[in-house]
């Protein structure tokens, strides 16, 4: 028996460009709309059945509309049998299985953080898009790879792949990932995503599994770098090394919106006439041309963010950055644009995976002064003195240290990230009564000359590991959470 995907070690996915031929375009974009009109379908079913339930009067009739309702709900065989056409020969059934699953992940993201919307509506659009999965078929003794005959996705060689419906297709993606699958003793692929975007390419993403490492760990190299994301300078780190902003979206911006000009006076003809748009050629082609310079302004910025995000996994063992949140920097309009430019949040994202896949070691700190604390001697500029974002070098008022700002900000992080480590790796831990970190001591600690009373955090810590303590237990007062013994050892 083959395993489940979740039971491997090892989990990655990754993704190719495939050529349909015409016949087989039709196939992707009829799988796509049964995809699409399946969730949707599911969406209304939801929203009937809680507009049923609304009422909390028992009536006979609808309470039995609300039974039908979820029936249909649970069961894609009962949909299928009220829709025949979704039964076609050219439509992947296994496309309507993971409609359903999409939509019920939906509900758990919902239901596991509110900061998700419900399941919506999905429009039609230039984007055709469904998921497959895999099937194996008379397996026993077979190790899963991608090469094997008896799955229903599989590769017939480096260049030619096999989907569901579609067929044998021609494939083409990253050289040195297909050579180490194939190397690989054991592939287990799962869900397949197949994608037309809006300029009319087609795109295949696997998920794949494997017991062995999908990555080759880097050579350690000892090294610990602490880096400071901004918008003038893209990187600075704490060796002064600076790292220029490509800015792509600003070099396209004129052209981009030429292009959208074009294309909203050719939308306003259409409507002057009384035409559909998708029968407007001219408007389908200006389209085309928008998304072009679209993907070619995140293709260049995701290249950058790629050779970037690599060559700092392969230099350094330890990664230190500030955990930035976009959605709240952007705010700030007059940085909304910059900082959408910049691609902060997909550079730390592709960090963090290749640090894991690598064997290195990636982290985030908070952002907290960190521009406005001086590397040298810990003065954090306040008030008045505080550095505003037109000040790129500054002068300690204390110890008169020379900083750049960003350099300095890299020192921060590095710091920080450090200290957090430590005490991670400690075993003491301590908790919070409202805003003030604080330490409720009932009795003394005689061997390191602790009284009763209230203690600092960097207080209690300092003394704990001057005296050498490794454990330390606390106990709680049930009503108000405040620690009220200490027991060291």
């Amino acid at each position: 028996m083959i395993k489940r995907i979740t039971d491997y070690k090892y989990h990655a996915g990754f993704m190719g460009k495939i050529y349909p031929s015409n016949q087989q375009k039709v196939i992707i974009k009829k799988s796509s709309n049964v995809s699409r009109f399946v969730y949707n379908k599911l969406v209304f079913l939801g929203k009937e059945i809680w507009l049923f339930g609304k009422p909390k009067l028992k009536i006979d009739f609808i309470e039995e509309r609300i039974e039908q309702l979820q029936q249909l709900k649970k069961s894609t065989t009962l949909l299928c049998s009220m829709y025949p056409w979704l039964k076609g020969k050219d439509i992947d059934s296994n496309a309507i299985v993971q409609a359903k699953n999409r939509y019920q992940d939906a509900w758990a993201m919902y239901r596991k953080n509110h900061h998700f919307s419900p399941p919506k509506y999905h429009q039609k659009g230039y984007i055709e898009k469904y998921q497959t999965c895999i099937r194996y078929y008379d397996m026993k003794n077979d190790t899963p790879t991608l090469l094997l005959k008896n799955a229903s996705i599989r590769f017939e060689d480096r260049h030619h792949i096999v989907l569901p419906k579609i067929g044998r297709i021609r494939f083409a993606g990253s050289p040195k990932v297909i050579d180490r699958l194939f190397a690989m003793t054991e592939v287990r692929l799962g869900t397949t995503t197949i994608q037309k975007d809006k300029t009319g390419e087609y795109y295949v993403s696997f998920q794949i599994a494997s017991d062995e490492p999908f990555f080759e760990e880097f050579e350690k190299t000892g090294s610990e770098i602490g880096i400071d994301l901004n918008i003038k300078n893209f990187l600075a780190d704490n060796e002064g090394n600076i790292i220029d902003n490509p800015k792509y979206f600003r070099k396209l911006m004129k052209r981009l919106a030429k292009a959208k000009r074009v294309l909203f006076r050719r939308f306003l003809r259409a409507k002057e006439e009384n035409r559909k748009l998708a029968d407007c050629k001219n408007y389908q082609k200006q389209c085309k041309k928008v998304a072009r310079i679209e993907k070619k302004i995140k293709n260049r910025r995701r290249n950058f963010l790629n050779e970037t995000s690599t060559a700092l996994v392969k230099k350094h063992d330890l990664i230190i950055a500030e955990e930035l949140r976009s959605k709240n920097l952007m705010k700030n309009h007059a940085l909304t644009l910059s900082i959408k430019d910049a691609g902060w949040r997909t550079f730390l994202r592709m960090t963090s995976y290749k640090a894991k896949g690598h064997g290195k070691k990636f982290i985030t700190v908070s952002p907290k002064n960190t521009t406005q604390t001086c590397s040298n001697c810990g003065h954090v500029m306040k008030g008045d003195k505080k550095l505003t974002l037109k000040v790129r070098e500054w002068w300690c008022p204390k110890c008169g240290a020379h900083h750049n700002r960003d350099v300095n900000a890299a020192k921060n992080i590095l710091a920080k990230g450090k200290n957090k480590i430590s005490k991670d790796n400690s075993s003491v831990r301590w908790a919070t009564h409202g805003r003030k970190w604080s330490w409720v001591i009932s009795r003394p600690l005689p061997r390191v000359g602790i009284e009763s009373g209230t203690l600092t955090v960097s207080r209690l810590v300092a003394v704990l590991h001057m005296h050498h303590y490794t454990t330390v237990s606390f106990m709680k007062c049930s009503s108000c959470k405040l620690l009220t013994s200490v027991r060291s050892s």
